[in-house]
């Protein structure tokens, strides 16, 4: 009877230690989860290259200089004699010079409206913009639209 008894015991000890090896395979194979990028611990490191397209940027004061600087050349233009000559423009404060190509005067509302087509030669490179600016009631321009073509 010895002999069974001995048997028996290996036995558990053999289930202890398969157990235990199972318990080291799982426990190594999730941690590949977090070595991942999966991080569960809360990081603080942000991937800020990632952006979406839906949200426009905010205009800086670069870009707002730019548009009054644009808006400006378009409501001085003499429509009637431009007839499709380009309008040069800089602007001094940012650096940025360019060319409006077109504008169309339209009535909306019993209000002027001028849409224009513009370039924009920056340091952040060179851009088409197009916009509208209006005519307010007390002689003033108002610009009710400029950005990027998309």
């Amino acid at each position: 009877m010895q002999d069974i008894a001995k048997w028996i015991d290996e036995t558990k000890a053999l289930s202890r230690l398969t157990g235990f090896a199972a318990l080291c395979l799982a426990a190594s194979t999730l941690s590949g989860c977090l070595g991942a990028g999966l991080d569960f611990a809360g990081s603080t490191t942000v991937d800020r290259t990632v952006a979406t397209g839906s949200v426009p940027p905010a205009m800086n004061d670069e870009d707002n200089s730019d548009a009054i600087t644009v808006r400006n050349a378009v409501s001085s233009a003499d429509v009637s004699k431009i007839a499709g000559n380009p309008i040069p423009w800089a602007n001094s404060t940012s650096g940025s010079a360019g060319v409006i190509s077109s504008i169309a005067e339209e009535q909306v509302n019993g209000t002027t409206c001028r849409r224009f087509t513009t370039t924009r030669h920056s340091y952040q490179g060179i851009a088409k913009f197009d916009g509208n600016t209006c005519l307010l009631g007390n002689g003033d321009w108002y610009l009710t639209s400029f950005g990027p073509r998309s």
